[in-house]
């Protein structure tokens, strides 16, 4: 298991101790689409202490289990990822903007910082929902035939390496859209006249940043370097 270190890349942390991910996400530290960083590195962007940091990461990574993740095999990954993360989001994107709607219409009028979050969201719906069907039609299914093909598969795009430059340039900008929104609703704070509907929009908008995170972390830095190797094998 990787060891917790100024050194360690954040990716290689949260892929050896995924526990450790909220940790991160907490100190706005990005290990998703900025993951080859090292922990040293993303620190001093955020004038944060890298030993104290350290200590604190191996003190909430102590007797945390193995998630099964970390072990899967490429198709294994596929199937997790679907199952788990685009299942999710396929739930979770439409149910904001109704209820974004609400808020808004009984308190828009004080925040106008949720006209921006309404545009956010939008911006995050659109960018994402066609990345699920690209992965799900074309991307997860020359991945298995990787796998489970005889011979090595001719795929009409080339390389698979060409499809994942796509999924990778789509996923730092479902990156940035998701810094907007955190930035848009001042890191998810319910305002003090917030009402329970506003806390359970920005609950549900926090959650889905922290799950689509994770979701990318595991395609850049486990699944697309697996599907890599075995599409140069």
């Amino acid at each position: 298991m990787t060891m917790i270190e100024p050194t360690s890349t954040l990716a290689d942390l949260v892929t050896a101790h995924p526990s450790l991910a909220r940790e991160l996400e907490r100190r706005g530290l990005d290990y998703c689409c900025r993951g080859a960083r090292t922990l040293a590195q993303a620190c001093a962007t955020l004038e944060l202490d890298a030993d104290v940091v350290v200590r604190e990461l191996v003190a909430a990574s102590d007797r945390q289990p193995v998630e099964a993740w970390t072990t899967m095999d490429a198709v294994q990954l596929v199937g997790h990822i679907e199952a788990t993360h685009h299942r999710y989001l396929w739930d979770a994107l439409p149910r904001p903007p109704a209820l974004l709607d609400t808020v808004r219409g009984v308190r828009g009028g004080r925040h106008p910082e949720l006209h921006e979050v309404a545009r956010g969201l939008d911006e995050l719906r659109a960018d994402l929902e066609p990345h699920l069907r690209k992965e799900e039609r074309v991307l997860f299914p020359m991945i298995r035939e990787l796998v489970t093909a005889a011979a090595p598969p001719a795929f009409t795009c080339g390389s698979i390496r060409n499809p994942i430059s796509v999924m990778l340039t789509e996923h730092d900008h479902a990156g940035e859209l998701l810094a907007e929104l955190r930035s848009a609703t001042g890191d998810y704070a319910v305002p003090e006249d917030g009402c329970a509907s506003y806390r359970s929009l920005y609950e549900r908008l926090e959650a889905l940043e922290l799950d689509t995170h994770l979701h990318i972390h595991k395609e850049n830095h486990a699944l697309f370097p697996a599907a890599i190797a075995l599409g140069e094998s």
